[in-house]
């Protein structure tokens, strides 16, 4: 009878964990739509500064669901100023790639992320990746590449810039696995949204130092304020039940909910924008897709095999974050 009890629970914790990712997803897709329409206007400095002010209160409300402000303590402020160095960068591609890109094509070209992080674990982890997973990686990268549409002329330039966000998450998530050891989420995401925010204000130098007019600041009115604001509550919530989700259930059961995120962003980009994704970038994302569901796959199962026999896994469960 216990058992029963016990196997209910589980499947109960399963799903909520399951729908608190797919709500994640959907809340942080619409935070990227508005900022796709911002980014028209406004320097992504701008963005990122006025955001990240009201980032803060999801941050806020989740150290104290986790315990206390006293969460929010930093216990390896090395590894958390590297962690935020990736995610500032990262940021300011990302960004900067919603402003010339459709918007489910840059999500797609993201979704290279757990590529690169399970390459880049092999150096910076010791890790142990074979060639399963490694073919996996191959396959993800050919996708890439055909999302990317090389031709005789290059490859457009603005592809790069959320190819560059994806494998800035990629070293974010290597160093996530060790920090979050010792540190907790609230004060991880408390470290990254403050290091957005004071990056995103220090941008209004730029212009003066180099000239670059891109840079510099416009006029907001009561309304563009208001978005933004909106836009940081729904980062700060869906990284909070991005978190949540994890919590409740197991990583390789949730993660592979993320990529609902491109169901999102084709329907937003469709109703708002008015663009849909080309057969390339559907075509490309998929082969994305299944490799990084397959690399979750294997590394799951990897790391159960040494926790069945009494050891401890090779490594530790990310923490998204944007």
């Amino acid at each position: 009878m216990a058992g029963m009890v016990a196997a209910g629970q589980g499947r109960r914790a399963n799903t909520r964990g399951i729908l608190c990712m797919l709500a994640s997803v959907c809340i942080i897709t619409l935070n990227d739509s508005l900022l796709k329409w911002l980014s028209a206007d406004f320097p992504v400095g701008q963005i990122m500064a006025i955001r990240g002010l009201f980032v803060f209160l999801p941050v806020l409300a989740l150290a104290r669901w986790e315990g206390g402000l006293h969460m929010l303590r930093i216990s390896r402020p090395g590894a958390q100023t590297m962690r935020a160095v990736f995610v500032v960068a990262g940021m300011f591609l990302y960004i900067g790639g919603l402003r010339f890109m459709p918007l489910a094509d840059a999500i797609a070209i993201t979704f290279a992320g757990p590529l690169f992080s399970t390459a880049l674990a092999v150096p910076m982890l010791g890790e142990k990746v074979g060639w399963r997973r490694w073919s996996a990686v191959v396959i993800g990268l050919i996708g890439v590449t055909v999302m990317l549409r090389p031709s005789g002329e290059g490859i457009a330039w603005a592809a790069m810039l959320p190819l560059g966000a994806a494998l800035t998450s990629g070293f974010r998530d290597i160093v996530t696995r060790r920090l979050s050891v010792s540190d907790s989420s609230s004060s991880i995401l408390g470290v990254t949204t403050l290091a957005v925010t004071c990056a995103g204000f220090l941008t209004i130098l730029i212009p003066p130092l180099t000239g670059w007019d891109y840079w510099t600041w416009q006029p907001m009115d009561l309304a563009h304020v208001a978005i933004l604001a909106l836009a940081g509550l729904l980062l700060g919530t869906g990284q909070y039940l991005m978190i949540e989700s994890v919590r409740l259930a197991e990583i390789g059961l949730v993660a592979p909910f993320r990529y609902t995120s491109m169901l999102w962003a084709v329907a937003l980009g469709y109703l708002v924008y008015g663009t849909l994704p080309d057969h390339w970038v559907l075509t490309g994302a998929g082969l994305v897709i299944a490799s990084g569901i397959y690399i979750l796959h294997r590394d799951t199962r990897v790391r159960a095999a040494p926790a069945a026999v009494g050891g401890r896994p090779d490594a530790l469960p990310l923490h998204k974050d944007g």
